[in-house]
């Protein structure tokens, strides 16, 4: 069934990791019933946000993007998505060894995917590009990020919750670098003159 652990996940979060264990989800099953669906919210919200609604800057009108512009910057931003949570999975089924496990790929991959749940959901916040109510709501998804990662790490690699709490702390702390690494690149595409065009 797709997306059958989103409520779960916000409901009762240590038996649906046991729930998503026991399925034992293939890579491109946990893909077509997950990631791909909740994937598409942010730049999907984003693309109707940025063309649609816009943004204000100061007194002005409402400042948005050509169709083209946040076209590519949607596809983009979806594909940097769909490898994210599969470079995330592999790093942890590599980082598995020193924590004393070594689970199959596709349950690293679907920790990932179901991890970052949260902050798929959020990405609705798109449809109205406003950064204060965007940090309001985004702040609380992400600290709800990390609890499921802290939470499924134990249950989804079969180690002890104190071995777990060490490698979610690992695995959030590449996960940073990897976000400031990712928007650093950003920066240079931007500057190298691809990067978004506001429509006139």
């Amino acid at each position: 069934m797709v997306l059958n652990h989103v409520w779960g996940l916000f409901a009762h979060p240590e038996e649906e990791w046991k729930e998503i264990r026991k399925e034992n989800c293939g890579i491109g099953r946990c893909y077509c019933t997950h990631v791909l669906f909740l994937a598409a919210i942010p730049p999907v919200a984003g693309f109707i946000g940025t063309t649609q609604i816009g943004w204000h800057l100061g007194s002005g009108g409402a400042v948005t993007l050509t169709i083209g512009s946040a076209l590519g910057i949607s596809l983009m931003y979806y594909l940097a998505m769909l490898v994210g949570v599969f470079s995330i999975g592999k790093l942890i089924h590599w980082m598995g060894q020193t924590y004393g496990t070594k689970q199959p790929l596709p349950r690293c991959i679907g920790l990932a995917a179901y991890t970052a749940t949260p902050l798929f959901l959020t990405g609705l916040m798109g449809l109205h590009p406003i950064l204060w109510l965007n940090f309001l709501v985004g702040l609380p998804a992400l600290a709800y990020t990390v609890y499921l990662l802290y939470i499924g790490v134990p249950i989804m690699l079969e180690i002890s919750k104190e071995r777990g709490f060490l490698f979610s702390t690992a695995v959030l702390a590449v996960g940073l670098v990897a976000l400031v690494a990712l928007m650093a690149v950003t920066v240079v595409i931007w500057d190298a003159g691809i990067g978004p065009v506001l429509s006139s």
